[in-house]
């Protein structure tokens, strides 16, 4: 009974072990880059030779792609801070547009037919939409010009890890393995 209880956890050890390991993934698969090894190199010379690249492509690329991404999602935080200043952006418009239309709807009635109340009233309504037009045209102006920032921070990741992974598959490609991305 002891042996049979023994071999059952020495059996659930290995399996545990063994699916630790397929869970592991190698650098370059954790970058999206796909190697097999052409020299008839082993699972550790791989590695091995995935960290000297590594090392080696940030030196030619200057950029570490884990940095990269840090800073990629600060960036991202940035222009979702801008996107909620888009949204308030203008804010105030349509008060201030009631007073601006109520002085000159004031002065204009005085003038035309001596009832500056009438006037102030009709330009105040008047102000009021042009004031929520601004601020409508305030909010899109603000929310292009985050999804432009947005864009841009993306476009320029993209460019930098792609030349990175050139870099990393150029050194992987002389250590004698086929390297795709």
């Amino acid at each position: 009974m002891k042996i049979k209880i023994a071999t059952l956890v020495a059996l659930l050890a290995v399996a545990a072990l063994a699916a630790v390991q397929a869970q592991q993934k190698s650098l370059a698969s954790t970058l999206g880059v796909y190697v097999f090894p052409n020299g008839g190199q082993d699972a550790s010379t791989q590695s091995k030779d995935e960290g000297e690249c590594y090392t080696w492509a940030v030196q030619q690329a200057g950029v570490d792609p884990f940095q990269l991404a840090e800073q990629a999602k600060a960036q991202q935080g940035q222009a979702q801070a801008s996107a909620e200043a888009a949204k308030s952006a203008g804010s105030g418009a349509r008060a201030s547009g009631a007073l601006r239309g109520a002085a000159a709807g004031a002065l204009i009635g005085e003038i035309a037919n001596d009832d500056a109340g009438e006037g102030a009233a009709i330009g105040a309504a008047a102000g009021v939409v042009a004031g929520g037009a601004r601020k409508r045209g305030a909010q899109r102006q603000a929310a292009a010009q985050a999804e432009a920032q947005t864009q841009q921070v993306q476009a320029a990741t993209a460019q930098q890890m792609d030349a990175f992974k050139k870099a990393f598959s150029v050194c992987l490609e002389a250590k004698k393995y086929m390297v795709k991305y």
